[in-house]
């Protein structure tokens, strides 16, 4: 058997960025199995509450550049 993955990752390693792409979100979707449609509707119902709040003034935005800086800031002082 390990014979055999080690020809499929030689496959896999020869098929361009794009296609590798296309077979790691398959893959990885195939691993999660179906979606939960509760969970789904959870995550729906939160993307709405939160884009309210943005759109009332509730909150303010981020930008992802400040939230990436603050994790690796936080990570460093964890370690």
């Amino acid at each position: 058997m390990a014979r055999r993955v080690e020809e499929i990752e030689r496959e896999i390693r020869s098929l361009s960025d794009d296609e590798r792409i296309h077979l790691s979100r398959d893959l990885v979707a195939d691993l999660d199995g179906n979606p939960d449609p509760e969970v789904e509707k959870a995550w729906l119902e939160e993307a709405q509450r939160r884009f309210q709040e943005l759109q009332q003034g509730v909150v303010e935005a981020v930008s992802a550049e400040e939230v990436f800086k603050s994790a690796r800031d936080r990570l460093r002082n964890e370690g």
